[in-house]
């Protein structure tokens, strides 16, 4: 039903507030089904990225390819948690109403995105940075892959349970329909994985002149 306010022009009806909270909450709903799908890619992408690295000069070639498939990923779920993040702490009702992660898992937050953009940068600049650069690259790469790994450890569990239920929602029929834009987020995800597949393939006609005359890389 449409209103008339008092200088005539039609106002908000009695149920638009709710319709603007509902589609407020949809919108927190959105963002949570990205940011869990979007962690499960990068969960299967690190898990092969981590089997390259039990034999990293044997399987360099796949280890730079994946290496470079993850960045579209994480720019993916950092641009998701860092819109809730965003949202909760300048006051949005909706997203105050949702809450926060646990207090550890909030301060471990930023350190994880720091230490995965450093980790992921410094593979990229081991592989294309002149000589002389290399060893101090090395070592930047393998202390923050160890940091990283536990740090990533700590995140993975403290949200396993919701990521686990959340994540398949945009994949069932009963479930998809419920949260708009399910479509735009599953391409979201599909369109960052053929841009890493493009960047993997510029990259990886490197390894070959890197091995040739680099010392032998590991973690």
């Amino acid at each position: 039903m449409t209103v008339v306010n008092h200088e005539g022009r039609p106002g908000p009806g009695p149920g638009d507030g709710e319709r603007r909270t509902a589609h407020a909450e949809g919108g927190v709903e959105a963002n949570a089904r990205l940011t869990a799908a979007a962690a499960v890619v990068l969960f299967v992408l690190l898990a092969l990225e981590g089997f390259t690295i039990l034999g990293v000069r044997q399987l360099l070639t796949p280890h730079v390819f994946i290496g470079m498939l993850l960045i579209p990923p994480v720019i993916v779920k950092i641009a998701s948690t860092s819109y809730r993040f965003a949202r909760y702490y300048l006051g949005d009702p909706v997203y105050r109403r949702k809450g926060p992660p646990p207090l550890l898992l909030r301060l471990l937050g930023p350190l994880v995105v720091v230490l995965t953009l450093v980790v992921l940068a410094s593979g990229v600049a081991l592989l294309l940075a002149p000589a002389s650069f290399r060893q101090a690259l090395l070592f930047v790469h393998k202390a923050s892959f160890v940091l990283w790994f536990v740090a990533m450890a700590i995140h993975v569990l403290g949200h396993l349970v919701e990521t686990a239920r959340i994540a398949p929602l945009d994949w069932a029929r009963r479930t998809r329909r419920q949260v708009r834009g399910a479509s735009a987020r599953l391409w979201i995800l599909a369109a960052s994985l053929a841009v890493g597949v493009l960047l993997g393939s510029l990259v990886v006609g490197q390894v070959g002149p890197w091995l040739t005359s680099a010392p032998a890389p590991g973690h």
